[in-house]
């Protein structure tokens, strides 16, 4: 009897811990609902949901857990405006913008001297790339909508944002993600394409 307890708590705990088929729809849901939104009301993204973006963001995954990304929260119109220049209306539109930077080098003790030495980061736009998908996500998730606005790797694109948003050395602006309600019924486009799978080899 004590056995078959055990084995019942066991199982009860696995699936407590376990995730639930409607967690499962719900995230995969959101994963296919996520459609890029270049309009928005002027009703404003809340505080706390500014802070769930950001978090979401920070929970993508990074090498060697260096996590070079950095933001820059963008609300006020004089700030949007600069950042925007000619291109980019939906930048100056947008209730909030999150412009998505990454550190290009990070410090490691060396194994012989145990000095800190300063390398390249070669992963720096994986990361931001990961981090940036994770917002755009949690934008879907929250009701909101957002796009992925380029800067990296053409220089007057990112010239113009270090120049707007003040961006020190060592650190570069990957993309600008203009975030807000949508004004409009956006649907997400079709992209599942079997032929580009290939299975085992090419």
């Amino acid at each position: 009897m004590k056995k078959l307890a055990i084995i019942a708590a066991v199982t009860s705990l696995l699936a407590a811990c376990a995730p639930s088929q409607e967690s499962q729809k719900g995230a995969l849901d959101t994963i296919f609902s996520r459609k890029s939104v270049r309009s928005y009301t002027q009703e404003p993204v809340s505080a706390e949901q500014t802070e769930i973006l950001l978090k979401a963001a920070m929970s993508a995954p990074t090498g060697m857990n260096v996590q070079p990304w950095r933001f820059i929260v963008v609300t006020e119109p004089e700030v949007k405006e600069a950042l925007a220049g000619p291109r980019g209306k939906m930048i100056k539109n947008a209730p909030l913008v999150v412009v998505v930077c990454g550190e290009t080098t990070f410090s490691r003790k060396d194994r012989e001297t145990g000095e800190e030495v300063s390398m390249d980061n070669p992963n720096w736009t994986a990361d931001c790339a990961a981090a940036t998908e994770n917002l755009l996500l949690a934008a879907e998730a929250l009701g909101l909508g957002a796009v992925w606005t380029a800067c990296y790797p053409y220089p007057e694109r990112m010239s113009q944002t270090i120049s707007a948003l003040g961006i020190p050395d060592g650190v570069t602006p990957y993309c600008i993600v203009p975030v807000g309600h949508p004004d409009s019924d956006n649907q997400p486009k079709d992209k599942w394409k079997p032929e580009n799978i290939h299975y085992n080899k090419w």
